[in-house]
């Protein structure tokens, strides 16, 4: 028998199919289940009845009680009309104003009773006011939220103007959880509840939303968030656990010559991170089992030829390897480098496939694959093409991983008979407690040491005052034979921004740096390819002297003869970004400047990331600042695990020590027992399966990175 709770949302009273089909499209909420777990973002104290005296300008949200004195229709044309309440109790007078549904207001309201009043306390003229309070009658004051502590639930104008506003929300919250209360079925089992002092999962959705004090609510939210946190974790763990038991990846016995060659003709010493990271791959690689690893390096610690490395590794016991990247740019940069480690290594066939690859060229490519010429491809989203097929693939590099989506990801992993080692690279720096979670099923290596050589980049705040000394320093470096970066957060004027933006600033420039004694280029994502590549290319040849560029150029651009990176607006920017632009520069034995230009006033939440920018060039100590001030932003969104559980309540930025108890909790639970086959985990068993058939995608990821 199935249960109430998995009830279409249309079929409870006072949606309808209307809006429940809102409800769908805007928030995801199909059933009452949903519904339930549709929880407020804030909330709102209902417990105190303020008298009208005791209102203050800095008061917010308010209730008081009392009665209606008069009620008058002002304003001579529709559109002006509004309908004016005075409204009154022992102590005072307040006006209420309505200028919406006014003929059904006055029709519902009478003068001789007495109501609640809540809303949010404005001023006009001098006197306080209400614009479209919310009025019950006295008599009727029930559990909906009234007279307690009220949530405040997410909404949207389309919900708002169907009649769906907070408080039908709280009557439909109200109306499942007495009718249907008794179907909430517990989803932790008793004894992890109890050694957490958690909520049990019924009284966690009573409180969260009709909280019986602010105690209760703390509790009740702690539950929930562990909840989400401990079966992600649990979820990732599990399919970790899983693959590490398959004996099921390609073994590399050997290193060979393509290997020995290509780091003996090396120019310069790898760092000892370089060496670590490609023993723990080694070691991965020829364990029989598949290798999964993220290696995270901030911007020039030698990702590159860290992957290259491995690559011959593979080469040499007689597999293909194949690198995608997420922009063209960035894979042909990447086989611009890798083209030259491998000038002296004879017998390694490199390859670059992209969207512009013409079809000729195409034709030429398929075949080099299918026969085993090609041992490196290199490439975009074109590699996961159907018709893009290889001999024997081992090895897939890929690149700036939170670009792409698992299902990429899988087609890339479908392009061998055999299971392929999976070695996804990021420049950026992922805190710890995200890595958990965005990469919760993968080793983790780390490149903490920058090769000999690199200088740490000067970094500068300035404003339009200094623009002038900013030319002069520009011009310097340029007569010193240096080229220059300048970065812009938007291409076209928007009216709502006062930033500078691309098309000003390339006008600004050209004049202040006048062609033929200085050549400029510029690049941005709405240039035809081949435009982009040519100006790239002109900046990449030394040709021209100053880049004009929005953040297309954040990963990809390697130029060790530019010395100065200018971000334009750089307020506007986030840390890990300003730190990845910044990491354009500082590649050569040239001392190395980043200015970032911002407006005069600056929020206090700008100030501290421009300080910070300023103060340090640690890429993980930025990640973990901005995680703090901005949250989890695109990273959170990019959770790409085989459940894809949704994160209703937790936060991942403000929720790390709880996320670090859940995954140690998690661990210690499959240590015992790995496939949860115990009597008292088969709640655990029987919950993940849930979670992964209601999750976004229901495919069993656990092979793929």
């Amino acid at each position: 028998m199935s249960n109430p709770l998995d009830s279409d949302i249309k079929f409870l009273p006072g949606i309808g199919p209307k809006r429940g089909g809102m409800l769908q499209k805007e928030f995801g909420i199909s059933t009452f289940r949903d519904m339930l777990y549709f929880f407020p973002f804030r909330y709102i104290d209902r417990s105190r009845i303020y008298t009208i005296s005791e209102i203050q300008p800095t008061t917010a949200y308010i209730q008081i009680r009392g009665k209606i004195t008069r009620m008058a229709l002002i304003g001579a044309t529709p559109k002006s009309k509004r309908l004016s309440i005075m409204f009154s109790d022992p102590t005072g007078a307040i006006e209420l104003v309505f200028f919406k549904g006014i003929k059904w207001i006055e029709e519902k309201l009478k003068q001789d009773i007495e109501y609640i009043v809540f809303g949010r306390i404005s001023e006009f003229n001098g006197s306080y006011n209400m614009v479209h309070p919310e009025m019950t009658p006295a008599s009727e004051e029930t559990g909906c939220g009234a007279g307690s502590i009220s949530g405040v639930y997410p909404s949207s104008e389309k919900l708002k103007s169907s009649g769906l506003n907070n408080r039908a929300i709280i009557k439909a919250e109200n109306m499942i959880l007495e009718k249907y209360f008794g179907y909430i079925d517990e989803t932790l089992p008793e004894y992890l509840i109890r050694r957490k002092g958690l909520f049990p999962l019924k009284k966690a959705l009573q409180n969260i939303h009709f909280p019986e004090s602010n105690a209760a609510l703390a509790v009740a939210q702690t539950r929930l968030k562990y909840e989400e946190l401990f079966y992600l974790q649990l979820g990732l763990l599990k399919q970790k656990n899983s693959r590490m038991r398959k004996e099921n990846g390609i073994v590399m016995h050997k290193v060979g010559n393509a290997f020995n060659s290509c780091y003996s003709s090396l120019e310069f010493p790898l760092t000892g991170a370089q060496k670590r990271v490609i023993k723990e791959m080694r070691e991965d690689m020829r364990s029989g089992k598949q290798m999964n690893r993220l290696l995270q390096g901030d911007v020039g610690s030698g990702k590159t030829l860290v992957a290259l490395l491995v690559s011959l590794i593979v080469i040499d016991n007689g597999y293909q390897c194949c690198i995608m990247a997420p922009t063209e740019v960035l894979a042909q940069q990447h086989y611009s480098s890798i083209t030259k480690f491998l000038a002296n290594t004879d017998g390694v066939k490199c390859a670059l496939l992209t969207g512009t690859t013409k079809k000729r060229e195409r034709k030429v490519l398929h075949k080099g694959l299918l026969n085993g010429e090609i041992d490196i491809l290199i490439g975009t989203h074109a590699l996961i093409e159907e018709s893009v097929m290889f001999k024997n693939l081992a090895l897939a590099v890929v690149d700036e991983q939170h670009r792409f989506g698992v299902e990429q990801r899988s087609k890339l992993r479908n392009k061998s008979t055999a299971l392929p080692h999976i070695l996804v690279m990021t420049a950026t720096p992922i805190p710890r407690t995200l890595a958990m979670t965005l990469y919760g099923d993968l080793d983790v290596s780390v490149l903490d040491e920058l090769p000999p050589g690199r200088k740490p980049v000067e970094t500068i705040h300035a404003t339009e005052r200094q623009r002038k000394e900013i030319f002069s320093f520009m011009k310097e470096q340029i007569r010193q034979g240096r080229q220059i970066f300048v970065v812009y957060p938007l291409i076209k004027e928007s009216e709502k921004m006062d930033y500078k933006n691309l098309e000003d600033g390339y006008k600004v420039i050209t004049e202040e740096f006048k062609a033929p004694q200085y050549v400029t280029a510029v690049v941005h994502g709405q240039q035809k390819s081949e435009n982009k590549a040519y100006d790239m290319k002109l900046f990449a040849e030394g040709r021209a002297d100053i880049l004009v560029a929005t953040s297309v150029i954040e990963v990809g651009v390697d130029v060790p003869n530019a010395t100065v990176m200018i971000i334009e607006s750089a307020e506007r920017f986030g840390l890990s970004q300003l730190h990845q632009l910044r990491g354009r520069v500082g590649r050569g034995d040239k001392k190395s400047y980043c200015i970032l230009m911002t407006g005069y006033k600056l929020s206090k939440e700008s100030r501290e990331r421009i300080e910070l920018m300023c103060s340090t060039q640690d890429g993980f100590e930025l990640a973990e600042a901005d995680l703090r001030m901005r949250g989890p932003g695109d990273l959170e969104g990019t959770v790409q695990s085989g459940l894809a559980i949704d994160l209703h309540i937790a936060n991942l930025a403000k929720d790390s020590k709880m996320l670090e108890d859940a995954r140690i909790t998690a661990q210690a639970i499959l240590d015992e027992d790995p496939l949860l086959e115990k009597s008292e985990n088969r709640l655990l068993s029987r919950q993940l399966q849930v979670l992964r058939r209601e999750g976004k995608d229901a495919t069993d990821y656990s092979q793929i990175s």
